[in-house]
């Protein structure tokens, strides 16, 4: 095993460096993963263009929210047995004490918000220290390229717990984007009546047939079925997909908001809101059980996400895959860092 490792390290907006460095040490509690893939979203776009709220970035900083690897070393006090497994790990940094970590709500921990690849080093790079105590270890066969995925499959599964869907209810989700798109997994293993994805883009919209879907329709032909689900999942972060989301929403029925809004966005009407007595309910991240779900779900092989990957670059080539993503082109589905 080489004695070094290399980082991608974003040092200002518009500014990033590929370093070398000896391997970094798992300290008490902690291991270190050899990264297999690392996924990048909007998320780590804005990061490196520079549009990222200033308190949920800490520059300079290593990118990397959404990635699997391999356990190459632990730490004092953990299972020497997590050496050599595949795995996956939470992204935020849960104090584990506070009331709502207690509660089971991690994402919503009151110490501070701390997340791996915004405010810790994160994976793109050859190696990753984490807390043992954030891993999800998959099985031994595990599609690791895959499971890069698992972070935003997580926060969906997230979503679906937050709808709570049940069999035979019409259900919607609103963008086809890589979250719309593993939403339609998780919830077409609901067996809903009806499964209904919604996006402006006709490839996008196809895919989620074959995704579970029984029927995909653009914005405009939504405005047919307005009224119609018990459950909508909205995913896009669009400035109206808030509002349109309520408006699909049969009276009494349930709305989960997923994508990450900008402002601007239009607001849901209070007037609609009242009188159709909708449940509204919001996520950023996922907790750990959310965690627990998404990777259940892969492991059952009712979710899988490699049809989504549409790019793979090395470490390298940083600068043109983060380049993709977010412009706009249809074929660029989910971008891949290979270490």
């Amino acid at each position: 095993m080489s004695s070094v490792s290399r980082s991608l390290t974003v040092d200002r907006p518009g500014s990033h460096r590929l370093t070398e460095g000896p391997l970094p040490e798992p300290g008490p509690g902690e291991v270190r993963v050899r990264v297999a893939a690392a996924g990048i979203c909007m998320s780590d776009r804005e990061v490196y263009d520079g549009h990222r709220d200033p308190a949920y970035v800490r520059y300079p900083v290593v990118p990397g929210h959404e990635w699997s690897g391999t356990v190459d070393k632990v730490g004092e006090g953990v299972d020497p047995a997590l050496t050599g497994r595949r795995t996956v790990a939470e992204g935020f940094r849960a104090c584990g004490r506070c009331e709502r970590c207690r509660y089971g709500e991690t994402s919503l921990c009151t110490a501070g918000y701390d997340e791996t690849g915004f405010t810790r080093p994160g994976a793109f790079a050859d190696h990753l220290v984490v807390p043992a105590r954030l891993l999800h270890p998959l099985a031994d066969d595990a599609d690791l390229r895959a499971a890069a995925l698992l972070e935003p499959a997580a926060v969906i599964a997230a979503a679906v717990r937050a709808g709570a869907p049940e069999p035979g209810e019409r259900i919607a989700v609103l963008g086809a984007g890589t979250l719309g798109l593993l939403a339609a997994q998780l919830l077409a293993a609901v067996s809903p009546a009806e499964l209904t994805v919604i996006d402006p883009r006709e490839g996008r919209a196809a895919q989620a047939l074959d995704f579970g879907a029984s029927e995909a329709r653009t914005p405009e032909e939504a405005e047919e079925v307005r009224g119609r689900y018990d459950l909508v999942v909205e995913t896009a972060g669009a400035p109206s997909t808030a509002a349109d989301a309520c408006l699909l929403a049969r009276r009494g029925g349930r709305v989960v908001l997923t994508g990450m809004f900008t402002p601007g966005a239009v607001g849901i009407d209070p007037v609609h809101l009242s009188l159709s007595q909708l449940t509204v309910r919001s996520v950023f991240g996922a907790p750990s059980a959310a965690w627990s779900y998404a990777v259940r779900a892969f492991t059952a092989g009712l979710l899988d996400p490699a049809p989504l990957i549409t790019h793979e670059f090395p470490l390298e080539r940083f600068a043109e895959a983060v380049a993709l993503v977010g412009s706009g082109d249809p074929e660029t589905g989910k971008v891949l860092l290979r270490p």
